[in-house]
Order: C-alpha cells, then sequence, then structure tokens
C-alpha cells in the first residue's frame, strides 16, 4: 500500500577514507576490496528481499555497492541521494580539523563552502516524498550523513538530531510504520564480526 511502504537505507561498502575516517561528500572514491566484499554481503543478505523500487546516489561507491548486491537492473540514480557537499572540509578528519577548531563536529559548525545541513535535510525529504509514493518497500543506495539525516526527516526531528544515528559501512536499516507512527524498524545491521 503506497505511503506505508519500508524504506531500506543501504549505506555503501568501505572506500579509503571511509577506512580513514576522511569527510567523503562529493568525492568520488571507489570502494575497497573490502568495500567491494561487504556490498555483496549487502546482497547476501538482502537475496530474498524484493523492492517495488531501487535508487540509487549517483556517487560510484554507493552505485558500485548497489550493482555489487544485485540490485542495478533496476536501480535509478537519484542526484538528491549525493552525501552532503562538505566543501573545504572534505578530506579532513575530526581530529585534523580539531586542531585548529577545538570541540568541532560536523553537527555544530557546519561545513564552510558546502552545504548547509538543512539544505541536505531539503533534498533528504524531497527523496522521502519519492519513496513513499511507491507501491512497496522501497531500498536507498547512499551514504553515512545523507542517511542520517533522512532519517532524522523522516520522524520528523530536527536535522541535527542526525547525530543520534549512527551508520556503519554496508549497513542496512529500516523505516517504517508503527500504525500511523514513522519509526525505525532495525538499525545499522551489518552481516560482520
Amino acid at each position: 500500500m503506497a505511503g506505508k511502504n519500508e524504506i531500506w537505507l543501504l549505506r555503501h561498502g568501505e572506500t579509503a577514507w571511509s577506512l580513514s575516517g576522511q569527510h567523503t561528500g562529493w568525492m568520488d572514491l571507489p570502494l575497497t576490496e573490502e568495500g567491494e566484499r561487504q556490498a555483496l554481503e549487502v546482497g547476501a543478505a538482502l537475496q530474498s528481499k524484493r523492492f517495488a523500487a531501487v535508487y540509487t546516489s549517483p556517487l560510484q561507491r554507493a552505485a558500485k555497492t548497489c550493482a555489487l548486491a544485485g540490485f542495478a537492473p533496476q536501480a535509478l540514480r537519484v542526484d538528491n541521494l549525493r552525501e552532503w557537499n562538505y566543501g573545504s572540509i572534505e578530506g579532513r578528519t575530526v581530529n585534523d580539523l580539531r586542531e585548529s577548531i577545538p570541540g568541532w563536529s560536523i553537527w555544530t559548525h557546519g561545513t564552510p563552502d558546502g552545504e548547509s545541513i538543512e539544505e541536505v535535510y531539503a533534498r533528504a525529504g524531497r527523496v522521502i516524498e519519492i519513496a513513499l509514493e511507491a507501491d512497496g518497500d522501497v531500498a536507498l543506495f547512499a551514504h553515512g550523513h545523507l542517511l542520517r539525516i533522512l532519517t532524522a526527516n523522516y520522524l520528523g526531528l530536527p536535522p541535527r538530531d542526525a547525530k543520534l544515528f549512527a551508520l556503519s559501512t554496508a549497513s542496512i536499516s529500516v523505516l517504517g510504520w508503527e500504525r500511523e507512527n514513522r519509526v525505525i524498524r532495525r538499525w545499522n545491521l551489518q552481516n560482520r564480526d
């Protein structure tokens, strides 16, 4: 039934920068070998799952995760699923940033020369609208911060509350319903030890 379907959030597999903790926004990095293995595990975990629609970020780390998971033939690339544009903090780590700005956090200090968190929240809202129009469950292959902000939007929380929803690479999370309430059904599931 359209409007009561689940939205499955699938974060891309490991990249060199996700491994090192560098902010990876619009930089189009490939998956590592481990990231490709993780993507295959996502596919194995979802092998019996059928989706009414599959959407992926156009960035290769998400698109390749989608392909290796076996959903490329069905997937549509959606620009609004791109990761947060980090501007001048692209490629930098939290520790690096805290050397010059004590206590720095993306949730409180933002992204100079990049997108505001409100802009990402608005993009995520447009994705939710499309997902809820589907006649069944929807898969979104995308990125950590974007999916966290999308979750806050889905739950009606302010954008900065996305800081509460940590996501590992190649994780599976599910947004759904309990009666008329939007809820988290599953969060940050992984097929790893």
